[in-house]
């Protein structure tokens, strides 16, 4: 019998709007991530002990198709997250072999991961959301700790493909103490260029 891929999730939350992707799903949300965000929102994907469970495939599966009805009525499916769930990419592209076939897949992710993450779960993701930061440099990497290269290399490749200007959607923030409005606006017009046409922006609010 083959043994499933297993890995450990922070958290599943069931009956999301409008905030993951069309329609009503389910978000899961992996441990793990490559970059340390001074304003991470999930935290607990980068500490030691923030494992909530360790599942397999099937298990996931099981959990998740009670909401079938949901997302074949909304259009709506499984959006994974986390922390980075790129890192994961076998287990979700094992997932999405025993899926529904209508289930809308969807990714959450700062693209800052190997390639061959990137290219595994093409074929499987209806929508790509990806959180840039930030495309000056030097403000990425003050704020995460890492280089950007990977991340708009990997979103460049990506556009390179038919049909992404309606499957990629580039979440553009302004952090306090990080960039401006400013950097917001030359951001998006330098990701213009590669192509993308959606954009999130918005304001991280520091408490």
């Amino acid at each position: 019998m083959k043994t499933m891929q297993k890995a450990p999730l922070i958290a599943v939350s069931r009956h999301r709007m409008a905030v993951d992707g069309k329609g009503v799903t389910t978000l899961v949300a992996f441990h793990g991530c490559t970059l340390q965000c001074k304003y991470c929102l999930n935290s607990r994907c980068l500490m030691p002990d923030g494992v909530w469970r360790e599942i397999d495939t099937g298990e996931l599966l099981e959990m998740v198709r009670v909401d079938n009805l949901y997302f074949l009525a909304t259009g709506g499916g499984v959006t994974f997250g986390g922390g980075e769930p790129c890192l994961r990419s076998l287990f979700i592209e094992e997932f999405c072999h025993m899926a529904d076939p209508q289930w809308a897949i969807n990714i959450e992710t700062c693209l800052n991961v190997e390639r061959s993450h990137v290219e595994r779960l093409l074929p499987w993701v209806r929508q790509w959301i990806v959180d840039i930061k930030d495309t000056d440099n030097d403000i990425y990497k003050d704020y995460t700790g890492k280089s950007n290269h990977r991340t708009i290399e990997n979103l460049r490749w990506l556009m390179s493909h038919d049909g992404m200007t309606q499957k990629v959607m580039v979440r553009l923030p302004l952090i306090p103490e990080y960039n401006t409005r400013d950097h917001v606006v030359r951001s998006r017009a330098m990701l213009a260029e590669l192509g993308v046409t959606l954009f999130d922006e918005f304001n991280y609010i520091i408490r």
